[in-house]
């Protein structure tokens, strides 16, 4: 995860909640110090650790943060994933925003890493998609990444997708890719989206570096992979669920991407769990 890209991006999360001050610890706690604990509620994949240290450091460089997980590691409910010492004032501004980039990012690592495991056939790569949540996409993909799977395109820029609409436009997928070919650079892909027979036999004869079965079965899938010369990665997507990736297994596809690891991942349950130092001694806040 590009660390310059991810100060940015908290600044930004931060400024938003916190506006011109937080009221409620500001009236209340003015200089005092505490401790907080970072508790797992369920098990999963943990990814966003990074959120953590870099959050509260950009809210003040005194905070002390230490983990006690790294990324990819499985969480058990009831874990404590970190300690943070520092203000309390620092500690509550903060809690909101990454405990919300916490549960995102773990959400999505643990539903790929189900995905995965669902699918159970290393021969085959589970990607992710561009479905993800606007101005989260570099958080979303490398917990996609945590969680076991691989990143399909980042953005419209990293390579030709010849889609349905792309077709009627020009008439024909030998001709859209031909296009595409005399537009694009040597270092950009071309991937063609096709969903019959006759639309695979025209992507293999345009020499198309990738072709993706859309919304296609397994038996199809298997079938039109056996059609596609080796030298040509296939991809199949559309339509595929949980519970229907085992069906996949052995079809020989190189790749099946899913919309839902981004798009409807649960958010995983972290809470914050508070100590304060007085004079009479600790008192202890459970969320």
């Amino acid at each position: 995860m590009e660390r310059l890209q991810l100060k940015q991006m908290l600044t930004h999360f931060l400024k938003e909640d916190i506006g011109f001050g937080d009221v409620s610890a500001d009236a209340i706690f003015g200089d005092k110090r505490g401790t907080a604990y970072i508790i797992a509620k369920q098990s999963g994949v943990l990814a966003g650790s990074q959120v953590i240290e870099t959050g509260y450091h950009l809210l003040n460089e005194k905070i002390h943060t230490e983990l006690f997980l790294q990324e990819g590691d499985w969480i058990h409910s009831g874990a404590v994933l970190a300690q943070i010492r520092g203000s309390v004032n620092d500690l509550l501004k903060g809690e909101r925003v990454i405990l919300n980039m916490l549960q995102r990012m773990t959400g999505i690592s643990t539903l790929t890493h189900e995905a995965v495991q669902r699918l159970a056939d290393p021969s085959i790569m589970i990607c992710d998609t561009r479905k993800t949540t606007p101005g989260l996409r570099m958080l979303e993909k490398y917990a996609v990444k945590v969680g076991g799977g691989k990143n399909h395109r980042f953005g419209l820029s990293d390579g030709v997708m010849i889609k349905d609409n792309h077709i009627a436009a020009c008439g024909s997928i030998r001709e859209a890719v031909e296009k595409a070919r005399a537009y694009v650079g040597h270092m950009v892909k071309i991937e063609v989206e096709i969903e019959s027979e006759a639309q695979l036999k025209e992507a293999i004869a345009a020499k198309a570096d990738v072709i993706m079965f859309d919304n296609c079965s397994p038996a199809q899938v298997k079938h039109f992979k056996q059609m596609t010369p080796e030298t040509i990665l296939t991809e199949a997507s559309g339509g595929i669920t949980l519970e229907t990736l085992p069906s996949y297994r052995g079809t020989g596809v190189d790749i099946i991407s899913l919309g839902f690891l981004t798009h409807s991942a649960p958010s995983f349950d972290f809470s914050m769990n508070m100590e304060f130092s007085h004079k009479g001694g600790t008192t202890h806040v459970h969320a």
